[in-house]
């Protein structure tokens, strides 16, 4: 049996910190199948499209992975997949407690898909999506944050040049 894993997210965008947690899974596991969903409590920056895109493009020369995107329950769509499980990553102890309550809830809803948490490198411990916008925003600089595709793409989505 393939040991398949997905690895859902907004990614929006896509971060270092992202990057080392599906660089860390594609070494352990056979698939990793790095899935863009879209979150209704956010408002994303960036289309479904175009963060598939980003993903695809600065994971182009990582083995084993695969970029996707969908909509629905989380459990569902491994389970389409035939995922054996689902990653998470963390931060910090305060990301754990989100992320236990949707564990058990996943895992309430399909006893056979688990769930593995990954805890962030110490070096993007500070890193989240919502950050990177943020400096963005504001023309501040976001380099060792982000890849040099998806700093591009923030530069432009925000209309200012470097």
């Amino acid at each position: 049996m393939l040991n398949r894993v997905v690895y859902p997210g907004s990614f929006d965008p896509v971060t270092y910190g992202h990057l080392d947690i599906i660089k860390r899974a594609a070494q352990i596991f056979d698939e990793v199948i790095v899935a863009v969903f879209r979150n209704p409590r956010k408002n994303p920056l960036f289309s479904m499209d175009e963060r598939v895109k980003l993903l695809k493009e600065v994971t182009k020369e990582i083995d084993r992975v695969q970029v996707d995107c969908f909509n629905g329950l989380l459990v569902e769509y491994a389970r389409s997949k035939k995922a054996r499980a689902v990653i998470r990553g963390l931060r910090a102890v305060s990301d754990f407690e989100g992320e236990f309550q949707m564990a058990s809830m996943n895992k309430q809803l399909d006893s056979d898909i688990e769930t593995v948490f990954f805890m962030t490198d110490t070096k993007y411990a500070f890193l989240s999506s919502s950050v990177v916008k943020e400096v963005a925003q504001f023309n501040g600089n976001v380099k060792g944050m982000v890849p040099d595709v998806v700093a591009k793409a923030l530069v432009e989505k925000y209309n200012y040049s470097r």
